[in-house]
């Protein structure tokens, strides 16, 4: 198994970042707590019904966050799936809330449409039929035949492609699909296949000697993918060690999923993340975002947390 677990972003405000995601976006709320290396800090999860993997967006609200740059070594882009009709239906809604999008383009075939949140994060929806199928979160405002199904791709600024692309092939399993201009599409469907809807792509932009990136306030930190077990993790970090010569954190706990990281040869942070527990090991499925929650090791700081923690109103915008 293989493919995005999920991506996570640097933001400055998090209620508006709610508003964002959960009231414009229409995305599920599925975890709210913290970032474990610094509790003082929201790590807010977005995602469908069940947090699936492949469907989920986090992020770090920082309130004194300085704004970012896109360059070299970064993801310059975040891509959902949205069924094949939909693109009017968000062309409006975009206009109605105030969204900076962009004209509709092609990339490989499909038609994206480019806008950004708040912060300038880069992101796009691309329109599948494939998508249509796939269950719909329609809890927070956006019908079925219109929502957000999860991630498709990210796309990476990098200077050139080798060492890249054999990362994500010799060590996470992708294949290359297809080249387009200075984009290379990466697979994680079988040979020849289309790329899956839910966490199935990942594309290089070839940018050369493009000014690199500055970490910041609309920028991604890190890019996660799957790993059925912990066995299947440990195999692709010693495929990495053994065949590229990159070294992997020692595996982490998130609590929802358990982690090891690196940098790709580009710069870009990639996780490795097992697909279990999940989002439901400590709250029902029903509830999931509906309260703080915190690990273990933090419930004792609780209180001091819970001050430190800013608010996060209530948000809706109209639908």
């Amino acid at each position: 198994m293989t493919g995005l677990h999920h991506v996570t972003a640097i933001a400055s405000d998090a209620a508006a970042n709610l508003a964002f995601y959960r009231d414009v976006l229409g995305l599920r709320l599925v975890k709210q707590t913290v970032n474990f290396d610094d509790p003082g800090t929201h790590h807010l999860y977005f995602g469908d019904e069940g947090g699936s993997p492949g469907s989920i967006l986090t992020f770090f609200p920082h309130a004194h966050a300085a704004p970012s740059r896109v360059g070299v070594g970064q993801v310059g882009e975040t891509v959902f799936a949205v069924p094949e009709a939909a693109i009017g239906y968000w062309t409006e809604r975009f206009i109605a809330h105030g969204v900076h999008f962009t004209t509709p383009e092609k990339r490989f075939g499909e038609t994206m449409l480019p806008f950004q949140d708040r912060d300038g994060t880069r992101l796009a929806l691309v329109a599948l039929a494939a998508a249509n199928a796939l269950p719909a979160w329609t809890g927070d405002g956006v019908g079925a035949a219109h929502a957000i199904r999860g991630i498709r791709s990210v796309t990476m600024w990098i200077a050139a492609g080798d060492r890249s692309a054999a990362a994500l092939g010799k060590g996470l399993g992708f294949r290359e699909l297809a080249r387009e201009g200075n984009f290379v599409r990466f697979s994680a469907g079988q040979d020849g296949a289309p790329a899956p809807v839910m966490g199935g792509a990942v594309d290089l932009r070839v940018v050369g000697d493009f000014l690199p990136g500055r970490m910041g306030a609309g920028s991604v930190h890190h890019v996660a993918f799957r790993a059925a077990s912990d066995a299947d993790q440990a195999a692709m970090a010693d495929r990495l060690r053994q065949d590229l010569g990159i070294e992997t954190t020692e595996q982490k706990d998130r609590c929802y999923f358990r982690s090891v990281y690196f940098r790709e040869p580009s710069g870009v942070m990639f996780e490795i993340a097992t697909d279990a527990p999940g989002f439901a090991v400590d709250e029902p499925v029903e509830t999931l975002g509906s309260t703080l929650r915190l690990p273990p090791w933090l419930e004792a700081a609780r209180p001091d947390i819970e001050r430190r923690l800013p608010a996060l109103e209530p948000l809706k915008a109209a639908s």
